[in-house]
């Protein structure tokens, strides 16, 4: 089983336009869509799509509109309750693949809840969890090191499970602060190379502009510092420019597949599930990473916040080449 923690979820409303967005002006649409949103939902959907268990856990109001949208996708969830709604994010869409983003700041957690919440999260690992997916920015009340502090209770209570963390901005940089405490370095992390850039102190965008080129030896310095300090597996998604992973046997690259870009929300989501769901069932790194880069291209290539199933992967043109350590690391 394959549980993600998303403390600060959100309803993904998409506004997609048949023409360039300009500020200032009105403009009509051409559809509204509204989902489920966060990144811990959007890979538990992933997961549930793909046919492995999972549940996904969260913050939501009593009477949430966001709970029967998640109910709608199919989802088994289990929630602490909390007086606020959870935030709304709404996306806009250009047809040219443009996307902009303007995200809620979230529902605030009350000292109590944050208790209740990590209660739920560790009483929901069961004997056949494999894995757990921590995602997303923290809501207001949240400490900023609490991931630090939520793989350590989890490493603590069930040391062979898996803890991924996919966040950014100062969650993450608190995150890297506190890896050498015991038991808070998590087992992956997923940056892009922006996010990388913040972790490792250095220019996230000359990072993603050398790769663009196909230069992709910054980013594996700077993940190898990271697994140096703890991080057991550091997967760098990188769109179009593909993906870099970096574990203290080697490291590994992958081109992206040849898509036409729709919307890039959730496809960063999508590849750390399907890095995530290869790695649950022993499959190598490598195919765990092409794995990985084939959920990112086809989320990407697909409306709104749309998960794809596994019939409609698309992997022509992607290619994962190990560049450092012994060949055929598992």
């Amino acid at each position: 089983m394959i549980i993600t923690f998303t403390p600060n979820p959100s309803i993904d409303s998409t506004l997609a336009l048949n023409e360039e967005l300009a500020r200032g002006s009105v403009q009509r649409l051409a559809s509204v869509t509204a989902v489920a949103g966060g990144k811990g939902i959007n890979v538990a959907h992933a997961v549930l799509l793909a046919g492995f268990d999972t549940l996904a856990l969260f913050p939501a109001g009593k009477l949430d509109p966001f709970v029967p949208l998640v109910r709608d996708i199919g989802l088994p969830v289990e929630t602490v309750v909390i007086s606020n709604n959870v935030r709304t994010n709404t996306t806009v869409t250009e047809p040219d693949g443009t996307t902009t983003k303007l995200n809620g700041p979230g529902a605030p957690l009350s000292e109590a809840k944050l208790r209740s919440l990590e209660k739920l999260l560790i009483d929901a690992l069961l004997p056949e969890t494999t894995w757990v997916v921590l995602a997303g920015s923290l809501p207001p009340g949240a400490p900023l090191d609490w991931y630090s502090k939520l793989t350590t209770l989890i490493h603590e209570a069930r040391p062979d499970v898996r803890v991924a963390v996919d966040t950014s901005d100062q969650p993450l940089l608190q995150l890297g602060k506190n890896l050498e405490q015991p038991g808070a370095a998590p087992n992956l992390i997923k940056p892009n190379g922006l996010e990388l850039g913040q972790l490792a102190g250095t220019d996230g965008e000359e990072l993603e502009a050398r790769a663009v080129q196909g230069d992709y030896s910054a980013i594996i310095d700077a993940a190898e510092v990271l697994v140096a300090r703890g991080i057991e597996q550091v997967l760098v998604t990188l769109g179009a420019a593909g993906a870099v992973l970096v574990n203290a046997e080697g490291a590994w690259t992958a081109t992206s597949p040849k898509i036409d870009v729709v919307s890039t929300v959730g496809a960063g989501d999508c590849a750390l599930a399907g890095f995530v769901m290869s790695r649950s069932q022993q499959k190598t790194l490598e195919e765990s990473l092409l794995n990985a880069v084939s959920y990112g291209s086809t989320a990407a290539s697909l409306p709104g916040t749309t998960i794809p199933h596994p019939d409609q992967l698309i992997s022509a043109g992607a290619k994962v080449t190990q560049v450092k350590g012994l060949k055929g690391s598992a």
